[in-house]
């Protein structure tokens, strides 16, 4: 029995390919050592990401940079013998958190409008409304299902019915902060409560805007680099 046992045992150490219709099959499962690959530095802003690319640090040679979306910026090199490929730096931006589509009261919106928008004369009307409702005016609201009116303070004792900016085209901080926010058009609603709302309504046009922003960025930054065929930029 100990015989056959170790016998067994050789059997399943000894590697067997078999062809069956024309097809090469293995006995056993191989596992691939893999090459070391580097863990990645993560940044927080392109100009750490910009930084570390002109310090040559680690040599890494030649890199691909590449545009993956509005909030994250990758270089890598080519691929080696296991096909992977090694990723030296990163760079993800720090955003804050914008509640889009979701209801909220007049006070809370009016600090985000402030603090998480980049200033335009549309966040300047939008402020001079939601600053400016009374909270009986729910009863008169006026409606159309595209444009809304309000009744809000105009002046020291004054009342009147304004109309409420729609389409709202805004600039919330979404990407990179050395760059230019992207501006894009919001549906701007209002209901009782008072509360307001903001809904994305550009279908993500904003994001590629975004990515082309970042790539202007970074071939003005590693112009010497792109042209000495250190790096090679794509969006």
């Amino acid at each position: 029995m100990i015989k056959e046992a170790l016998q067994y045992i050789a059997g399943l150490a000894s590697q067997k390919t078999l062809e069956i219709n024309g097809q090469q099959y293995s006995n056993q499962s191989l596992i691939l050592v893999k090459q070391p690959t580097p863990a990645a530095l993560t940044v927080r802003s392109l100009s750490g990401f910009v930084d570390y690319l002109k310090s040559n640090f680690d040599q890494p040679g030649a890199l691909m940079v590449h545009v993956e979306s509005p909030t994250k910026v990758t270089a890598f090199t080519g691929f080696n013998e296991d096909f992977s490929r090694k990723t030296f730096v990163e760079a993800e931006a720090l955003l804050p958190t914008i509640r889009f589509g979701q209801w909220t009261d007049v006070e809370e919106f009016n600090i985000q409008l402030q603090s998480l928008f980049h200033p335009n004369d549309t966040r300047a009307d939008l402020l001079k409304v939601v600053g400016n409702i009374k909270e009986e005016a729910v009863q008169s609201l006026g409606d159309d299902g595209v444009s809304q009116q309000v009744t809000a303070k105009t002046g020291i004792a004054t009342v009147a019915t304004v109309p409420v900016p729609n389409p709202a085209v805004l600039m919330p901080y979404r990407t990179f902060i050395e760059v230019q926010q992207p501006q894009s058009l919001f549906v701007f609603r209002m209901k009782t409560g008072p509360y307001a709302a903001l809904f994305e309504a550009d279908g993500g046009a904003w994001k590629v805007e975004a990515m082309d922003t970042i790539k202007a960025y970074l071939l003005n930054a590693l112009e010497e680099e792109i042209k000495d065929g250190k790096i090679v930029l794509i969006a």
